[in-house]
């Protein structure tokens, strides 16, 4: 073998080990990049369950506070989903529609909805299909037909453990009002404000019971509730309230004079039929409860003497309507109050039964009156 073909052998072998190292390199290469591979797919997945895992559990867990979605007519479960996400209710709008899909969920409803980020899926849900708030109320607030603003705030106080008087305070503040006049500003008119007015809003609490689902609302809240609950209950009655000239001022404050001189026995569009009487021919009201809301105290009766305070919300005094309500009314005291009964009566007394009897003339009131109570002192 000559020179030139050892020469041959020589590079060819060279070259081979050259091609096995580089097969090495590639094998290595390969192997790393199929653990890159598997490592990234391995992370996408974990992650992608963790992500699905967490957006699936309620938005914010701590945040109890309600908020009110509207769900249009003719909304899809893609509308549903992206209207609840973007108001912070649910996580992600893909994951919750995808949610619904798998567990087979349909008959969704339209309409307003109170819902919290805090609720699970399983109640959205449920809620979206039955129309019912599912969480359990942290606290339930009781306002009684009746009560005047100074007892409202004595019940707030107590259940949610605050001053009364600085309740009552904030409740008459003029920033907090004004504060509520934005949010219903149909409902709070500048007659809340108007002349010899005591309370701004004495009568617009509506009595109901309230559900809260936080532990602790702020005061804004719960009055919020009220005065929507109120705002609610007046739009049911708004075209009677047009068509027979009422605005909610006027009507609130009727209706609390029909509630204060109601009984548990008496039809209250009785007791309306008599104050249209009375104002019809310039008579006043002459109503005791007005008497005792003027004295800022309670008492069982209200004597002669107690006739005179000088006060624009005595109807002894003065003819018409109350500057403004003098308590909260239900709906029946509403209803009377738009629609009185038909009489000719111009008077009434409760009897110690709870009866009320009624008189065209004062001579027979008189009777009454000495038949079935004891005269005034």
């Amino acid at each position: 073998m000559d020179q030139k073909d050892k020469t041959k052998i020589q590079y060819i072998r060279e070259r081979m080990l050259e091609q096995q190292g580089e097969a090495r390199i590639v094998r290595k290469i390969i192997m790393i990049v199929m653990l890159v591979i598997v490592v990234v797919a391995a992370c996408v997945g974990i992650g992608g369950y963790l992500y699905v895992q967490s957006a699936l559990k309620p938005a914010d867990p701590d945040n109890q506070k309600i908020q009110e979605v509207e769900i249009p007519i003719g909304s899809s479960v893609g509308n549903i989903s992206t209207i609840l996400a973007d108001q912070g209710i649910i996580k992600n709008a893909k994951i919750f529609k995808y949610y619904i899909k798998f567990k087979n969920e349909s008959g969704f409803q339209a309409g307003s909805y109170k819902l919290a980020p805090s609720m699970t899926l399983p109640e959205i849900i449920k809620s979206l299909k039955t129309g019912k708030v599912v969480m359990e109320a942290q606290l339930k607030i009781t306002i009684p037909e009746g009560k005047q603003l100074i007892q409202i705030a004595h019940i707030i106080a107590e259940k949610t453990d605050k001053d009364p008087e600085d309740v009552f305070k904030q409740l008459n503040d003029k920033n907090f009002i004004n504060k509520l006049r934005a949010k219903y500003p149909d409902l709070l008119t500048d007659e809340i404000y108007g002349k010899n007015i005591l309370y701004p809003l004495e009568g617009y609490l509506f009595p109901a019971t309230y559900d809260f689902y936080e532990e602790k609302p702020s005061l804004e809240l719960i009055v919020t509730e009220m005065l929507k609950k109120t705002d609610g209950v007046l739009a049911e009655y708004k075209d009677e309230m047009n068509e027979k000239q009422f605005s909610n001022h006027k009507l609130l404050t009727l209706a609390s004079l029909i509630e204060e001189e109601a009984t548990a026995k008496v039809d209250r569009d009785m007791i309306s039929s008599v104050f249209f009487n009375r104002m019809k021919i310039d008579m006043p009201l002459q109503t005791d409860p007005t008497v005792l809301y003027a004295k800022g105290q309670h008492q069982d009766k209200v004597f002669y003497k107690d006739l005179e305070v000088n006060s624009p919300y005595n109807t002894y005094k003065n003819k018409g309507l109350t500057p403004g309500p003098i308590a909260n009314a239900g709906t029946t005291s509403i209803e009377a109050a738009l629609n009185p009964a038909t009489s000719d009566y111009l008077y009434f007394l409760a009897t110690s039964t709870g009866e009320v009897v009624y008189a065209k003339t004062l001579d027979q009131h008189n009777q009454n009156k000495a038949k079935f109570i004891t005269n005034k002192k």
